[in-house]
């Protein structure tokens, strides 16, 4: 982590950040935050909050500043095509079809002429509620699902307004459709035609929403805007940039995180036809690198190799994956932070007792673009292209490295292939990275803009993991399954602790991330305690946060509970629920009715596995059908329950459940764990860190719990249920409950 982080640079609303998060109110802008754009050849429109007080205050937009001078939300050209830019990375979750699907919906606008971009790091892009810039948490189509229905309406009632005048009608009598504008006496015009007319009115003050039974967009199975050029190989991302006289850097870190140079021989890299320049850079967490800069990648990379470095490691901890399992399990013996409390004196006398321990590895993030970042810095100014989650702390962070102000940093958002929580550390680790690599470049005499990029093995061994964790469960129930007490123990990292989120998420010593999931929907008497041990193994949020681990716990003991007691899992849970978590159980019946659970037979050696969660606001719920085969658990189908409200788009949410299933199911895979020996991890690449391939892939059916209550998230929910529900699959198989992910049937 960077040290210098200062909390207050932080816009005010993040430092809001967690207790705002609890909440599902709407999210309207005043009408002053609207903003008309010219020199747009056309409509342009855009939700600036800070620029439109500026203007508010006699400030006129053409005197802003140059680093001050906002983009546009929506434009729409004379030719009629309608431009949204989305204010989050579009990296797999399909942002940059569903924002300008609720654009477009309050718009009336033709579909097959809406586009989308990338913004930036412009204050205007952030995050409506939070106040920063931030693609996560599953909080993209929740928190601007009113932002962006606005910007659609005050758009059309302009364009509106530009018909009537042009007609002298009321505008009362007018309507649109398609990106069209409709009198009452047959006469049209499209919105192109009336574009720059409708520029020269004023934002009105109030505009009506559609009601949700009049939608023609939102809700409807829409293919993805980036959909062709991602299947013919057309789409770029922030790898494939290419600037005029761009140089490559890629980077030799040193073997335990936190190491630093001991000795570098660098002649034979020099040689290297091809290299400019082998460079000495400071790296994240107090490390030291070499950084080898060429005219491509693969002569940067042979110059890699052909360092000859000696690394100093003594003043570094250096972790071994056997003794830190020890460790754990001696702190799970200790005293330590409540997160909640209850009498566990039934614990001793309850009729049925359950001991259980669960061990969780790290886990890389794996995404199937490695890192990069490039930077080109100029006087007085530098410009970045990344993929990031968060491009205004990132801005933020390259300013500092680069000695420049925050409004000298343009961050050029690039489309990213994945992330799952990688591309957004606070420490802004490898965006950092770059800029002190780019500033070394500079300082040598290389006056050009630099790629750096990290190879596959660069990004798995990189750190910033999931944590590891153990849990320690000791429950006392009856003979009908009703719990009497509950004692457990957390131990893992703290993903928050000396992050700029610390404050929000860590109180008492517990980091709020690492107990989500936990007791609730059910109404258990619980006594939790947590243990946040210090580790030199940098970690982050990984698709789903603590629910990777906490719902595989509490779905696979509740099952067990439920087989010691002769209860069917479905009917037990719903039983828990009973009237007071209505989302859960319509999530789990759908899930039940479509799976022919409990009316179908199935094949011989197949059974059935159950599991439903709530994360991020969504409630998904899995019935799998699973098998053992030669020893080996499969699973062969998975039926989805999902309560997320109001959907945009079907088919996305279709996809980030079979996405996140899928992830899900990487967990359960022998080799799906990073482990360390002296300090060092002993994984690399797809060959020894497993993610599931095609031939592990299930039958998916997906169904959703119709609903017009406003959008809650998609990108994370389809994670947590799957392992638990396959391992009680395989426990009804085998007899055996599993309690350790990846799956150990030893």
């Amino acid at each position: 982590m960077l040290p210098d982080i200062d909390y207050r640079e932080l816009p005010r609303a993040a430092q809001r950040l967690i207790a705002r998060s609890q909440t599902d109110e709407a999210i309207t802008l005043p009408r002053r935050s609207f903003l008309k754009l010219a020199g747009a050849g056309g409509l342009a429109l855009g939700a600036f909050p800070h620029l439109a007080m500026a203007q508010a205050a006699g400030q006129k937009a053409s005197a802003l500043k140059p680093t001050e001078q906002p983009s546009a939300f929506v434009q729409i050209a004379p030719n009629g095509e309608v431009t949204v830019t989305i204010n989050r990375l579009e990296f797999g979750q399909g942002v940059q079809t569903a924002l300008p699907m609720i654009l477009a919906e309050e718009l009336d606008a033709d579909w097959s002429v809406v586009r989308s971009r990338h913004g930036s790091n412009d204050a205007a892009y952030a995050d409506p509620r939070f106040g920063i810039h931030l693609t996560g948490g599953s909080h993209s189509i929740k928190n601007s699902f009113t932002q962006y229905r606005e910007l659609g309406a005050r758009a059309r009632a302009m364009l509106l307004g530009a018909a009537a005048a042009r007609w002298k009608m009321d505008m009362a009598t007018l309507r649109t459709q398609a990106g069209t504008v409709l009198g009452p006496d047959g006469r049209k015009l499209s919105y192109g035609e009336l574009a720059e007319a409708a520029m020269a009115l004023p934002v009105p003050e109030r505009v009506k929403l559609k009601d949700p039974k009049d939608f023609r967009i939102i809700g409807r199975p829409t293919s993805r805007l980036d959909a062709r050029a991602k299947s013919s190989g057309r789409q770029d991302f922030g790898i494939d940039v290419r600037l005029p006289e761009l140089l490559t850097a890629v980077v030799a870190r040193p073997p335990v995180f936190g190491a630093r140079l001991a000795s570098v021989d660098d002649s034979a890299a020099r040689a290297v036809k091809g290299v400019k320049a082998v460079l000495r850079v400071p790296l994240d967490r107090g490390a030291e690198g070499v950084a080898v800069v060429a005219d491509g990648c693969w002569p940067a990379l042979r110059g890699r190799e052909a360092l000859k470095l000696q690394w100093d490691t003594s003043a570094v901890e250096k972790v071994d994956s056997d003794r830190q399992l020890a460790q754990y399990r001696e702190l799970a013996s200790r005293a330590g932070a409540r997160q909640f409390d209850a009498d566990m004196a039934p614990l001793s006398t309850a009729p049925r007792q359950l001991e259980a321990e669960f061990v969780f590895p790290y886990l890389a993030h794996a995404a199937m673009e490695p890192l990069n970042c490039t930077v080109r810095i100029a006087e007085g100014r530098a410009e970045l292209w990344t993929g990031s989650q968060c491009p205004g702390l990132d801005s933020a962070a390259a300013a500092r490295a680069l000695g420049l102000k925050p409004e000298q940093v343009q961050v050029q958002m690039q489309m990213a292939g994945g992330g799952f929580g990688r591309r957004f550390s606070s420490s802004s680790d490898f965006v950092v990275e770059a800029c002190e690599i780019a500033k070394a470049a500079r300082a040598a005499g290389l006056n050009a803009p630099v790629r750096t990029l990290w190879s596959r093995e660069d990004d798995m061994r990189g750190g910033y993991y999931r944590p590891m964790h153990l849990h320690r469960a000791r429950v006392g129930f009856d003979e009908r399954g009703k719990v009497l007490a509950w004692d457990h123990v957390i131990v893992g990292q703290s993903v928050t602790s000396g992050s700029v989120f610390e404050q929000f998420q860590v109180k008492n010593g517990i980091d709020a991330t690492a107990t989500e999931g936990m007791r609730d929907p059910y109404p258990l008497p619980m006594r939790l305690t947590v243990h946040h041990p210090k580790l030199n193994v940098p970690v982050l949020w990984w698709r789903s946060v603590g629910s990777t681990h906490t719902a595989f716990v509490m779905e696979t003991l509740l099952d067990e509970i439920a087989r010691a007691t002769k209860q069917d899992p479905v009917a037990y849970r719903m039983q828990l629920f009973g009237d007071k978590h209505p989302r859960h159980s319509a999530a789990l019946q759908l899930a039940v009715d479509k799976s022919g659970y409990g009316k179908k037979r199935l094949p011989a050696g197949r059974a059935w596995g159950v599991a439903v969660h709530e994360s991020f606001s969504s409630v998904v719920a899995y019935v799998v059908e699973a098998s053992m085969q030669q020893g080996r658990p499969v699973l062969q189908r998975v039926t989805a329950g999902v309560h997320c409200n109001l959907v945009v788009n079907p088919r996305t949410v279709e996809a980030q459940v079979q996405g996140a299933a899928v992830m899900g199911l990487s967990m359960c895979l022998p080799g799906a764990a990073i482990t360390l020996k002296d300090g060092e991890v002993q994984q690399s690449n797809f060959g020894d860190f497993t993610v599931a391939r095609i031939t592990d892939m299930p039958e998916f059916d997906v169904h959703i719990v119709p609903s017009a209550d406003a959008p809650t998230g998609m990108g994370e929910p389809g994670l947590p249920p799957l392992a638990p529900a396959f391992a009680n699959a395989i426990a009804r198989l085998t007899g055996k409950p599993l309690r350790q992910l990846p799956f150990n049937l030893a």
